[in-house]
């Protein structure tokens, strides 16, 4: 007979999560943790504020051709994870799925650092979307106040820049439009 404890976890699973808690599933195994904290939100709300308008909405000279979303559902197989954000070429997804989730790998995701997520996003995370060809990654820690931006090459993440405090960032594949890094904090 069967352990149903053993039972991988299912998209169902992540339905009956309080409101308060955000689910993913990686190697059949569910994750939970709660909500952002404040300064993650805001870590977060501000990333999205300084590339949205270039780089979405081609304001102020930035070049567009690029969908930012907040938290998207990504579904790579079995695996389900919720990113904090991820980015999307518009040459490669021309049109938003009608669906609640994305089946294709976006070209860029952020992952903003806490202490209950941390560990999740560094050691389990990054491997998968290595895995599926996620071409950019990007580790905000507002603890730390820093910005790590990574590149998939040959499989393997390579570090492109670390930034910290009030920094200008410039990075790929955002590097067209430089922002002040604290922007992000809440201080």
């Amino acid at each position: 007979m069967t352990n149903p404890q053993l039972r991988s976890a299912r998209y169902e699973d992540l339905f009956s999560l309080p409101a308060n808690r955000v689910g993913e599933i990686i190697d059949g195994e569910l994750y939970t943790h709660p909500r952002p904290a404040p300064k993650h939100a805001m870590a977060s709300s501000s990333l999205t504020e300084e590339l949205v308008g270039p780089f979405s909405k081609r304001r102020g000279g930035g070049p567009g051709g690029w969908w930012i979303l907040d938290e998207p559902e990504l579904h790579f197989g079995p695996d389900i994870l919720v990113p904090d954000l991820a980015g999307w070429r518009r040459e490669r997804l021309p049109s938003l799925p009608d669906t609640a989730w994305f089946e294709l790998a976006p070209d860029w995701i952020c992952e903003v650092l806490s202490p209950s997520t941390a560990r999740t996003d560094r050691m389990l995370k990054m491997p998968r979307y290595a895995e599926n060809g996620v071409a950019y990654c990007w580790l905000v820690d507002p603890t730390a106040r820093t910005l790590e931006a990574f590149k998939l090459s040959n499989g393997q993440w390579l570090l492109l820049g670390s930034f910290v405090d009030e920094a200008e960032v410039a990075a790929e594949p955002f590097d067209a439009v430089t922002f002040p890094l604290g922007a992000l904090w809440a201080e």
